[in-house]
């Protein structure tokens, strides 16, 4: 489904069962994945690749550089960046930064991605935080500039010390790598 008064540039890629809502702009050489929902007013591209099942709420920019891996939720007007230090009168198009945003991440509104980080798998950057270091998989963060507050499961529960899931069940442990899970 594509509202009317999107616009999709050709060279786009768009998988099935995605949704693109009011006035939103896809650009020349981006692919979406499938079954994903894209917000009023969001702007992606050129060149990006978002995965499968991610939801892009309104009023973001998703630009070339930054990566969404599969099922990554952008909360409304969350801010991602391209370069450390940009000025109007200074081209920076050949120095934009790589972002990644790992699979089952959740970005909060309002919140703002310096270019050039990792955000690890199922990590929870609070709305209204900023991003200017790599966060772990499962990491809560939040502030400015974000920190680490403590861990959520998969399915996006603040973890107490028992490290267990209240919704799921699933239950897990702190590594030097990080939070994982428990078999």
């Amino acid at each position: 489904m594509i509202h009317e008064t999107a616009v999709i540039d050709d060279g786009v890629e768009i998988g099935e069962g995605t949704k693109v809502w009011h006035f939103a702009h896809i650009i020349t050489g981006s692919n979406i994945g499938k079954d994903c929902t894209i917000g009023q007013n969001v702007m992606i591209g050129p060149d990006v690749d978002i995965g499968d099942g991610c939801k892009i709420q309104n009023n973001v920019s998703v630009y070339k550089g930054v990566t969404l891996e599969d099922n990554v939720f952008c909360g409304p007007s969350l801010v991602f960046t391209n370069v450390l230090n940009p000025r109007a009168d200074v081209d920076r198009k050949e120095e934009f930064e790589k972002t990644l945003v790992c699979s089952g991440a959740t970005l909060g509104a309002n919140a703002t991605i310096v270019c050039g980080v990792t955000l690890g798998t199922y990590c929870f950057v609070a709305a209204g935080a900023v991003v200017t270091k790599d966060v772990e998989p499962h990491a809560l963060v939040v502030g400015v500039p974000a920190r680490k507050i403590g861990w959520v499961s998969h399915a996006g529960e603040r973890l107490d010390d028992t490290l267990v899931c209240p919704r799921s069940g699933r239950r897990y442990q702190e590594t030097p790598e990080g939070l994982q899970e428990i078999s």
